[in-house]
């Protein structure tokens, strides 16, 4: 009898954790009563045969966040689940995560300094809507593209500018000019310098990071000659802002960062808010470079990224 029951046992467990059929089902199946199956199911898990893990995703997500904001000494990081470690879910994620962040934070008043690309395009497209008084956004880097590539750079002020009640302030430039002469002609129009000295009086800036890979859209966009992206892929970790730096956070190029049109990587450090929001395999080396040149104080990630950034 012990041994039937044991064997009915296992076979109700399989069809129940393995199989999903219902009690009912294995009731029919095994010639039993549905409270047989029950009490068969019990006696499996009470005997040792099925033993049951339950994964919590949220689990130890805090304490990781908080393993990454001592390592790099940053006032706030926050981590995301991400079901998996694919770039397009994750940033599905992180948007999100930094989208809710941003309608907790932001208070009347307040300056926030945005950036382009997809990365900042899937966060203002998560922004809710908050009722606020006095709140201006503005562009930190140009956004005028002579490629059919899209930077949702419009787009993004624009979202940005709805969620907190104002209107935007572009700055309707190319991000990266010809020679640095032009660009330093360009900057002395009064409403361009307005809109530059107002990104370097933002409180909150957000922003994300890009790679040297081939596919970055700053390559993609044709702004750089084959001599230029050469220097910045053997040299470079990443860019924030068009600005590129090398894997210990310093500029790569100062003859092509003094061609580029908006806030000094310099600036974010002394924000009261430098949000930087990425994750994925593709981008670690350019999110820790970013942390350890120390221009952002806020990190917006998930559980990979933030595991890869302790390693």
């Amino acid at each position: 009898m012990d041994n039937e029951k044991q064997r009915l046992s296992i076979e109700a467990a399989r069809l129940y954790y393995l199989s999903d059929y219902s009690q009912l089902e294995i009731a029919t199946r095994l010639g039993v009563s549905r409270p047989t199956v029950s009490r068969l199911l019990q006696h499996a898990k009470e005997q040792g045969y099925v033993r049951i893990n339950i994964v919590d995703p949220l689990e130890d997500l805090d304490a990781l966040g908080e393993q990454v904001k001592q390592k790099y000494n940053l006032d706030t990081v926050l981590v995301c689940y991400s079901p998996l470690n694919e770039y397009q879910e994750i940033q599905k994620h992180i948007s999100k995560k930094a989208a809710d962040y941003l309608h907790e934070t932001v208070q009347d008043a307040d300056i926030i300094g945005v950036t382009w690309g997809r990365t900042m395009h899937a966060v203002a497209l998560q922004l809710q809507q908050k009722q606020v008084r006095g709140v201006e956004v503005v562009q930190l880097k140009g956004g005028v593209s002579h490629s059919h590539v899209n930077t949702y750079a419009a787009e993004t002020v624009n979202l940005f500018a709805a969620a907190f009640q104002t209107i935007a302030r572009y700055l309707p430039l190319p991000v990266i000019f010809d020679s640095i002469a032009l660009k330093q002609m360009v900057e002395q129009d009064r409403h361009i310098h307005r809109i530059i000295q107002l990104g370097k009086q933002a409180n909150i800036a957000v922003f994300t990071v890009g790679t040297v890979k081939d596919d970055a859209l700053l390559f993609r966009l044709g702004y750089f000659s084959k001599e230029e992206q050469k220097l910045l892929q053997s040299s470079g970790a990443g860019d924030i802002c068009s600005r590129f730096f090398d894997e210990k956070g310093n500029i790569c190029s100062e003859e092509i960062n003094n061609r580029t049109v908006g806030i000094d990587l310099a600036e974010l450090r002394d924000k009261e808010k430098s949000i930087l929001v990425a994750g994925g395999q593709r981008k670690i080396e350019s999110i820790r470079a970013a942390l350890i040149g120390k221009y952002a104080n806020i990190l917006v990630t998930d559980q990979f990224t933030a595991q890869a950034l302790l390693k």
